[in-house]
């Protein structure tokens, strides 16, 4: 790769919200029988607009039907490459003037629990988008049909949302069938932080809903997968994973007011953590193996056993050689540790439990504090 290549600036692409509302203009010329520019004009929630290309444009008696590609930019975005459509039609005299309906089409979700921005039972068309598209809907109607009330139902579909939202939390979310319709800037920066603390901080608001007093925080789908196997009789609502957001997560739970926290994580982050770190990505702090190594010396007073553990390349080789050496008891003041930091996050005065697992998935310390 070259160095150009490797140092270009990240493009930004366009949300799911915005694609959609790129389609309602379209499939609106459609429904008033003119052809749609290859560029259709959204506005965007903060100010400004984008230009949308429109993929195609259909009349079908009296629907009008266009759909755009998801262009997410350089963010590895699942639905980077999808159709997002809409199909319009008028709804009948008897509904009040300025009534625009939204339904539900193939691929998008359907809300089935409380706790989310859009209550059960509703398609899961967030309400930004919601608002954009109400915003073009009566732009383009006004310009095509003057004079005439505005009386639209609007259907948004995704042809391969239903398959696309396996690959993400929707269902664990309670939206059910496909994806959500999602976009508070319109925009989508590559690797939006702002993306993953929406879902986790949607993850425990559908928690709330549910009743749940207790959640269980993990750094992936595997520590999860742990966690559940070691308190199954959480249900599925409760496990809830937070990434490398571990101070995001900690505080918004204790606001949240759960009054039982547990984190199961791998050792290496469980020592980020320790550290002190809010953060557990690489960019954002490296593992302190010198202060794993102090507290060798401390626990085992083996200053050979120290020196190796700073010569470790990684956390987990360096706690294959505390293991080999029997050294169980820098495991746990590596989730003493974890603890402080996790009550400090939390902000509250909760109950926590920490869960450190083997990167083979034995489990290597249980605290609680």
């Amino acid at each position: 790769m070259s160095k150009s290549v490797r140092h270009r600036s990240l493009r930004n692409g366009f949300s799911t919200g915005t694609a959609a509302a790129g389609a309602v203009a379209a499939a609106l010329l459609a429904l008033g029988e003119r052809q749609a520019p290859p560029f259709v004009e959204v506005p965007l929630p903060g100010g400004g607009s984008l230009l949308v290309p429109v993929h195609s444009q259909t009349l079908a008696g009296a629907v009008g039907e266009a759909r755009v590609i998801k262009d997410a930019g350089d963010d590895p975005d699942v639905t980077h490459g999808a159709q997002i459509g809409a199909r319009v039609r008028t709804l009948n005299g008897s509904a009040p003037a300025g009534e625009i309906r939204f339904s539900r089409g193939e691929g998008v979700g359907l809300v089935t629990k409380s706790g989310l921005p859009i209550p059960p039972g509703e398609p899961a068309i967030n309400p930004v988008p919601r608002k954009i598209i109400r915003q073009v809907a009566a732009h383009w109607w006004g310009q095509l049909f003057p004079g005439r009330g505005l009386r639209l139902e609007i259907e948004i579909f995704v042809p391969q949302g239903e398959e696309l939202a396996r690959q993400t939390l929707n269902p664990r979310l309670g939206i059910l069938g496909g994806i959500s319709i999602l976009g508070t800037t319109g925009l989508v920066k590559p690797f939006s932080h702002q993306a993953y603390r929406a879902t986790i901080a949607w993850a425990l608001k559908v928690a709330r809903a549910a009743g749940l007093a207790q959640v269980v925080f993990s750094t992936g789908g595997r520590s999860e997968a742990l966690a559940q196997s070691l308190i199954p009789a959480l249900p599925e609502e409760a496990f809830v994973q937070m990434g490398d957001y571990v101070h995001f997560a900690l505080r918004l739970a204790g606001r949240l007011g759960f009054r039982e926290i547990s984190v199961a994580a791998f050792f290496g982050k469980a020592l980020k953590m320790a550290q002190g770190l809010g953060h557990t990505h690489a960019s954002r702090g490296e593992v302190d193996l010198n202060l794993l190594a102090r507290w060798t010396q401390e626990l085992t007073g083996s200053t050979a056993l120290s020196q190796a553990v700073i010569r470790a390349n990684t956390a987990r080789g360096a706690l294959d050689l505390l293991l080999a050496a029997g050294a169980q008891a820098v495991v746990g003041r590596v989730g003493e540790g974890m603890l402080r930091t996790l009550k400090t996050f939390a902000d509250r005065p909760v109950r926590l439990q920490t869960l450190i697992f083997s990167s083979e998935g034995a489990l290597l310390w249980r605290g609680i504090g």
